[in-house]
């Protein structure tokens, strides 16, 4: 595998372990202490800085792979032709394989749909991704957009990469904001105190949020908001939100710690996606309704009965 460095200032192995998901953080360091991680031709330490414009080779010995098996599993798909193939996924459905998810999950899915995406797996420019061209959150329902060959996968990274891609979000909220609509900037990087969260610090990657509220006919000062995302930082809604005190209601990660409506997900759905089609260049635009669980807990909520 070898890519690009775009951005100047993050430790090697941090990199690593965003590019690899399927690859523990101990198992990269391995990797990068016995040589095989070449940073312009030379061996590097983890700790190693990066200035931005380097070439990164990572030679993954064949016992490190992970052999990712086709799964016949149901989807919705929105949209394919021969190009693409636009899916709405279910919340608890794992986009990647990784550590302790090695099946159930949305490429296993892909590679039983469209066995031509194995050819990806070793493609350099593919960048270790079999089709997959941005990600949802496990308990994150929504569309999402799959490529079907190498070209139309760095065509669609490409414009992620530009925004080009628009991505707009509904949520449930715990409490309504200030304002009606409202920007959120604010920098998301690792939460210094919980490694496994994220969270707004100085030192993190630039994040841009956009939220409107839509309906505020709920009890307990709850409203749904409309959201646009113009970076695609890890849990960037979920973290933007919590950050104005205005958590997604289901959320025990950023939100409250205990389930309090009743619910075993993230109230949090990808409604609408727009994109260039990486072949005829004609802007595309897909929706998805509010999955039926959701609805209902809206129309619980609207009811004013008792979750406590």
């Amino acid at each position: 595998m070898e890519f690009t460095i775009q951005n100047a200032g993050e430790r090697l192995d941090k990199i690593l372990v965003a590019r690899l998901p399927d690859f523990s953080r101990a198992q990269i360091q391995h990797m990068i202490s016995n040589g095989l991680v070449k940073v312009d031709g030379q061996s590097a330490k983890s700790g190693h800085k990066m200035k931005g414009g380097e070439r990164v080779v990572v030679d993954i010995p064949p016992n490190e792979e992970q052999i990712i098996a086709p799964e016949d599993i149901p989807l919705m798909v929105v949209y394919e032709d021969d190009d693409i193939a636009v899916i709405d996924k279910g919340a608890d459905m794992v986009v990647h394989p990784g550590i302790g998810q090695e099946s159930g999950t949305l490429v296993n899915a892909l590679l039983a749909h469209y066995p031509q995406i194995i050819d990806m797996q070793d493609d350099p420019r593919a960048e270790g991704r079999m089709g997959i061209v941005h990600r949802l959150d496990k308990d994150t329902s929504g569309l999402i957009v799959t490529a079907k060959h190498i070209t139309a996968l760095e065509n669609l990274m490409t414009q992620f990469q530009v925004r080009n891609v628009e991505k707009t979000y509904l949520a449930l909220l715990e409490r309504t904001p200030k304002t009606d609509k409202g920007i959120i900037e604010a920098p998301i990087g690792r939460d210094p105190k919980q490694r496994k969260r994220m969270a707004v610090v100085k030192e993190g990657k630039h994040a841009l949020s956009e939220y409107e509220i839509i309906d505020l006919q709920f009890r307990d000062g709850r409203c749904l908001v409309k959201i646009k995302i113009h970076t695609g930082r890890t849990h960037q809604i979920r973290v933007h939100m919590a950050f104005i005190g205005c958590p997604i209601i289901g959320d025990t990660v950023y939100g409250y710690n205990r389930q309090r409506v009743g619910l075993k997900r993230n109230f949090l759905h990808a409604s609408e996606l727009s994109f260039d089609h990486p072949t005829t260049g004609e802007r595309q635009h897909f929706q998805s309704e509010l999955p039926i669980g959701l609805q209902n807990v809206m129309g619980k909520l609207r009811e004013k009965s008792n979750f406590e």
